[in-house]
């Protein structure tokens, strides 16, 4: 593609791929100028320049040198527009989830529904990116641009008609998710996170609105959960853009989720599609897992499906990595289980889901991640404290802070928790404790394969770590 066809002016050079990173640049490149928390990209155009950028996309004003200049007062959606052109075409379905939690889950099992009924498809979003028969971790919910619609295109030369992905509030802020036809979005909850990047709730809540608001295609649908408390407000976004509108949960119209009742295996959900109420005997625990495998159903008819089949796909679930997922069962008899859950609302939705399997005593222990947001140490502490029989504090990727720190402010929201640094010493003490009847919940990592300290990646998984304490 030339540039002047890329941007409907400019020279005939061709160009040959898109960069944000001075560092790779490559001759033809179009390099994107943007301001970061930590770097300015204006500040690397002549780096950039060096290189071989034939193009840069920058604030009006500034200097690019020899490379053709594309001004914005917007760089980082200007820069996915054109990108998006560029790496263009994409798979024929694609469609993003939003909410603070639930998001991976609905993305595994929006692609797991899909690919039982018949379709090739593939999911985006913490877990990297999964096919039907391979995962590549990325390290990012959402990826940057370049690596994002390159995979997107990537997967549609593979022969992939179906991608679901995770839109974080992050990602939608910085426009790192935008430039391709994304033909249905969906929203699960709301609640507190991630006040160390936005500058309050209503600001996250305004990225999280951009999905439906600026990414999804005119004409395009929307699956909303009903039952959180700022579900309406999503519905009202929805309806004013104009946008094909499919509720699901016990207020929902498309599907509707009557009564809910744990099984030794799972849990027995009511439901009504269409008039007719059917008995879904699902192989996954807990009220939030029934949340998003609704949602998940919603964003597979919202695609086309045939009901009778997604109704088959949904019996037939796996668990996700990292979520609710039990790692072992202890030589006493005690499962254990992992989850991902990090903050206030998701530890007290996994706690809620194991409470109607324990026959003794709920052992919850986790811990904060450090150098994020610290209003929520406390709440965290009061819930596990309010829900759980024995609470454990620990570290949880601690970063710069000091972990000793962190652990005293989720105290007291918890006083009466054991105190453990050291999560591996935390993990194997929680094992101990437990008995035949109890089960212990290991919360805050989830599928995390890294522990970070200062500015190092230890390697550790809760998963391995609990089998090998459970020995």
């Amino acid at each position: 593609m030339k540039l002047c066809d890329l941007v409907r002016r400019g020279s005939d050079q061709k160009v040959t791929g898109f960069a944000i990173d001075h560092r790779k640049v490559v001759p033809g490149n179009v390099f994107g100028a943007f301001q970061g928390a930590k770097f300015n990209g204006e500040d690397f155009i002549e780096e950039a320049v060096e290189r071989g950028a034939i193009a840069v996309v920058t604030r009006p004003g500034v200097e690019t040198g020899r490379a053709f200049r594309i001004e914005s007062d917007n760089v980082r959606a200007t820069f996915a527009e054109l990108a998006g052109r560029y790496y263009a075409p994409y798979p024929d379905e694609i469609v993003a989830v939003t909410g603070t939690n639930g998001k991976t889950s609905t993305v595994e099992m929006t692609r797991q529904i899909w690919r039982m009924t018949g379709k090739r498809s593939a999911s985006i979003g913490t877990l990297g990116v999964t096919t039907g028969d391979d995962q590549v971790k990325t390290g990012l919910t959402t990826p940057d641009i370049v690596t994002f619609l390159s995979n997107m295109a990537g997967m549609r030369r593979m022969g992939i008609s179906h991608v679901a992905y995770e839109a974080s509030s992050h990602g939608l802020d910085q426009h790192r998710s935008e430039g391709l036809p994304v033909k249905v979005g969906a929203f699960t909850n709301f609640s507190r996170d991630h006040l160390d990047y936005h500058k309050d709730m209503d600001a996250y809540f305004a990225a999280k609105m951009r999905l439906f608001t600026d990414v999804v295609v005119d004409g395009g649908a929307a699956v909303v959960w009903t039952d959180d408390p700022r579900s309406d407000e999503v519905i009202a976004h929805v309806k004013e853009r104009g946008l094909r509108l499919l509720t699901v949960g016990e207020r929902g119209d498309t599907i509707r989720l009557g009564e809910r009742r744990s099984t030794p295996l799972g849990q027995a959900l009511n439901i009504v599609h269409d008039g007719e109420q059917r008995l879904l005997k699902l192989p996954l625990i807990g009220a939030y897992q029934a949340a998003n495998v609704l949602v998940a159903a919603g964003l597979a008819l919202a695609t086309g499906g045939d009901w009778e089949k997604i109704f088959g796909a949904m019996t037939r679930l796996s668990p996700v990595r990292g979520r609710l997922e039990r790692a072992v069962i202890s030589r006493k008899g005690a499962p254990v289980y992992v989850d991902y859950a990090h903050t206030p609302d998701a530890l007290e939705a996994a706690i809620a889901a194991l409470r109607p399997h324990v026959e003794g005593r709920l052992i919850t222990l986790f811990g904060a991640g450090g150098d994020r947001d610290t209003g929520k140490r406390v709440p965290m502490g009061e819930v596990a404290a309010a829900g759980s029989d024995l609470v454990i504090v620990t570290d949880d990727n601690p970063r710069s802070e000091d972990p000793d720190a962190i652990r005293a402010e989720i105290m007291k929201g918890a006083p009466d928790a054991l105190n453990i640094a050291g999560r591996r010493d935390a993990i194997a003490a929680a094992i101990k404790e437990a008995r035949a009847g109890d089960i212990v919940l290991l919360a805050g990592k989830g599928h995390e394969q890294g522990q970070i300290v200062g500015d190092k990646v230890l390697p550790f998984d809760d998963v391995e770590v609990a089998r090998e304490c459970a020995v």
